[in-house]
């Protein structure tokens, strides 16, 4: 035990040596360049004809790996103002200079950024939505039945109905009891 404690030593203490180099300044290397390297500002022409866009995207399975990195693929392409997308609409809204960009090029933007995404329901709009599918979907007309339950039974309508907070069907819900 005693010469296995020792040979051990004897090994950390020649390694020790044989590593260390005798220098003890790092070596400096200088490397010119031309440009300063600095963070490329979006440099757009103020008279360009700026185009806004919604767009469905299919095939994000999350908010941070998936939209973000789709929102920050589209936002770098040249001549793209603003881009956002909003995962859990899965709905992207572009707004680009037309002379630069198009619909195509948003398409291959967004299916390079993985084989899995996929986009449907490109149009040009003159403002971008802000209500999600879903809230539309909420809201009650005269009969208080939601949107959704359009081409439903009597029966589904009903229950489709009894889940409804607006206040129509809270109306028509106290007139039931």
């Amino acid at each position: 035990m005693k010469n296995l404690f020792k040979i051990s030593t004897l090994i950390v203490i020649v390694l020790s040596f044989v590593s260390c180099k005798n220098e003890t300044q790092p070596e400096i290397k200088n490397i010119e360049t031309t440009a300063p390297i600095a963070k490329a500002e979006k440099i757009l022409n103020p008279d360009a004809n700026f185009v806004k866009t919604e767009f469905t995207i299919e095939g994000m399975t999350c908010e941070i790996g998936c939209a973000r990195t789709i929102q920050k693929k589209i936002y770098k392409m040249d001549g793209v103002k603003t881009a956002k997308v909003d995962f859990d609409r899965k709905l992207a809204m572009v707004e680009y200079d037309e002379a630069m960009v198009n619909h195509d090029l948003l398409t291959q933007a967004v299916s390079k950024t993985a084989d899995i995404y996929s986009v449907s329901d490109m149009n040009d709009v003159e403002a971008f939505s802000t209500e999600s599918p879903s809230a539309k979907k909420m809201v009650c007309d005269e009969n208080c039945q939601k949107a959704c339950c359009k081409d439903k039974t009597e029966a589904e309508k009903q229950a489709c109905s009894a889940d409804c907070d607006k206040a129509c069907c809270a109306d028509k819900k106290g007139d039931a009891k």
